[in-house]
């Protein structure tokens, strides 16, 4: 079973924590995590990109000009595609780039996910963070103390005072348990767990 120490806020040592093998210490495969990735991120497209199509524009339909006798081409009405401010022929129409995997690969691979932070050394555990009043200035301090800049905090429950704290800090972001996802734990140097948070991560991928 995997060890690691667990600090406070001033870098010091507080005590040792367990961590399951069965999900921070798997085989990590970049295909997995590549297909959770490319899931999550196609669900994340807005699909709103639209034009407007002949029968969308608005205009007479009746013909311009007659079809014979007048040497130019044949015209029908004035919301032809050839048309300047005629409708478009193969634009866009809204839809949804949202598709599943199923869940079985998506728990594997936040295992892999967490896995891969374990074995770079990049997770960090923290007792607890203490702020109060809601501070950013405070936040930015406990950080360079601990020598990170660019981390994912996962935290047990709602702090709001954490969130607030640390919203306007670029390269940071922070995520309840219930939140935590492939794309983000890999997209952030650091993992930084406080110490109750972990419990609930292995609850969660143990089921």
């Amino acid at each position: 079973m995997a060890v690691v120490d667990v600090i406070n806020c001033k870098a010091e040592k507080v005590t040792r924590v367990d961590l399951v093998d069965s999900i921070f210490d798997v085989p990590v495969k970049s295909s997995v995590l590549h297909d959770v990735v490319t899931m999550q991120l196609a669900c994340r497209r807005s699909g709103t990109a639209s034009v407007k199509h002949r029968s969308d524009v608005k205009g007479s339909g009746r013909k311009l000009f007659r079809q014979k006798g007048t040497g130019r081409a044949r015209r029908g009405d004035i919301k032809s595609p050839l048309l300047r401010g005629g409708g478009s022929v193969f634009g866009p129409d809204p839809r949804s780039y949202a598709y599943k995997i199923p869940k079985k690969v998506r728990k594997l691979a936040l295992k892999m996910a967490l896995s891969s932070k374990f074995k770079e050394n990049k997770i960090v555990v923290i007792d607890q963070i203490e702020l109060d009043p809601v501070k950013t200035k405070d936040f930015v301090e406990i950080l360079n103390r601990l020598g990170i800049q660019k981390a994912l905090i996962v935290t047990n429950e709602k702090n709001e005072i954490l969130e607030l704290s640390s919203r306007n800090v670029p390269g940071v972001k922070v995520l309840r348990t219930e939140g935590m996802n492939v794309y983000d734990i890999l997209k952030y140097d650091n993992l930084v767990l406080l110490e109750s948070s972990i419990k609930t991560i292995e609850g969660r991928l143990q089921k």
